[in-house]
């Protein structure tokens, strides 16, 4: 039913973090599969757990292309009707499928998102609850929770569980970072659910790509045009909805005219 896309370096700091998020993928109860893009590096060092797993498939890129290529590729190898993007140093909560797949299944909307939890090196976690209130939300609704490029992102993208054909339609985009806020624009495309409860733990740890030199330098440049990307793509699809149609009312007949 759902097809986890990953895309990794396998560098060797993270590798034990892949481990780990393939293991929370292990504990779900519900079917699932997994594309691995791994972006130019050597396939023989993805980790035994993985490349002995059934479920997991590797998309083998013969050079480096960045995360947002690497996710779009693998994308190409979905074959199920639900999608999630996934980090390969993050983890998803045990329930995390379960309880969003059924509320895909019994509601008909076009996805499910949830809280996330920053997951510390101690291996305490704290919840992040997004700006985007719980409970079922209009196409394009979401987007108005993210006032302006330097306000927090409205939604975490990696809790999105979404139609596959809606993720085709709203990719990762092509930024060198921050990717996956344009992935957000899944939730101008359909309504959706947002639930109070955490399916994702984002990893806190000195690898992390948000942590290295020089990442601040472009992330207020890649903010801007995910938020002008979901900004344009909801006012664009809100212009072609079908406007009602007014009746014609009957022109009043004047005074002294024949009937």
């Amino acid at each position: 039913m759902i097809t986890v896309i990953i895309a990794t370096r396998l560098r060797e700091d993270r590798l034990d973090h892949l481990s780990a998020m393939h293991a929370s993928l292990t504990r779900q109860s519900v079917p699932w599969t997994a594309v691995i893009a791994i972006d130019g590096a050597d396939p023989q060092r993805l980790p035994g757990p993985l490349a002995s797993d059934p479920r997991v498939r590797t998309l083998a890129l013969s050079r480096p292309v960045g995360a947002a290529c690497a996710r779009n590729l693998a994308l190409n190898e979905v074959r199920t009707p639900f999608t999630n993007w996934a980090d390969d140093d993050d983890e998803f909560t045990d329930d995390a499928m379960s309880v969003r797949l059924d509320t895909l299944q019994t509601t008909g909307v076009g996805w499910c998102a949830g809280w996330s939890q920053d997951l510390h090196p101690d291996g305490s976690t704290r919840l992040w609850e997004c700006p985007t209130p719980p409970g079922q939300h209009e196409a394009g609704d979401v987007w108005t929770y993210w006032k302006s490029p330097s306000d927090t992102i409205p939604i975490g993208p990696t809790t999105i569980l979404a139609r596959t054909d809606l993720v085709r339609a709203a990719p990762m985009g092509g930024l060198v970072q921050g990717e996956d806020y344009c992935a957000l624009a899944v939730t101008c495309l359909a309504p959706g659910i947002l639930l109070p409860v955490p399916v994702y733990r984002y990893r806190k740890h000195p690898g992390q790509l948000t942590a290295q030199p020089g990442y601040g330098q472009l992330e207020s440049a890649a903010r801007e045009h995910a938020w002008q990307y979901g900004r344009s793509l909801s006012s664009a699809l809100q212009d072609h909805q079908p406007k009602p149609v007014l009746r014609d009312r009957p022109m009043e007949r004047a005074a002294g005219a024949p009937v």
